[in-house]
């Protein structure tokens, strides 16, 4: 019996030896969570969760788009909203699927900040650089609309 328990016990740190890199990865996640350059997979994504999809439409020269990433996206409380409620996207707009798209959405400017139903219908935009108190106010308006 005591070889069991000693088998049993070392079986548990081995379980916690190879989970606690994980845990502490998840842990230490800082920011918005944002797939990157996949549209198709997001809808897709989304249409599973019954979640929008919230997309950062960047590009790799914008000042804005940088400070965005730096400052709001880091904000503990929006990256929580966001990351509870949104499937997110960072789409960069000069590469693979971005300049169709940003044809398609008629973008005039970076960032555009986004947000579409699972099946690709526009519900909300905003253009330019926004503060994390802002951009949790512009999730709660699409979600707002989302259940009317």
């Amino acid at each position: 019996m005591r070889r069991s328990a000693l088998k049993l016990m070392g079986g548990l740190f081995m379980l916690l030896l190879t989970t606690a890199p994980l845990l502490s990865r998840a842990q230490s996640t800082k920011g918005i969570v944002f797939m990157e350059d996949a549209w198709t997979a997001a809808l897709k994504k989304a249409a599973q969760q019954k979640k929008y999809v919230f997309v950062d439409a960047y590009a790799t020269w914008c000042g804005p788009c940088k400070m965005l990433k730096k400052t709001t996206f880091v904000d503990k409380t929006a990256a929580a909203f966001y990351n509870k409620n949104f499937v997110n996207l960072a789409m960069d707009m000069e590469k693979g699927q971005g300049p169709a798209l940003a044809a398609q959405w008629a973008l005039e400017a970076y960032p555009t900040l986004l947000i579409f139903d699972s099946k690709g219908k526009l519900v909300l935009k905003s253009v330019g650089f926004i503060q994390a108190p802002d951009l949790i106010k512009f999730g709660k308006q699409a979600l707002a609309a989302k259940k009317s």
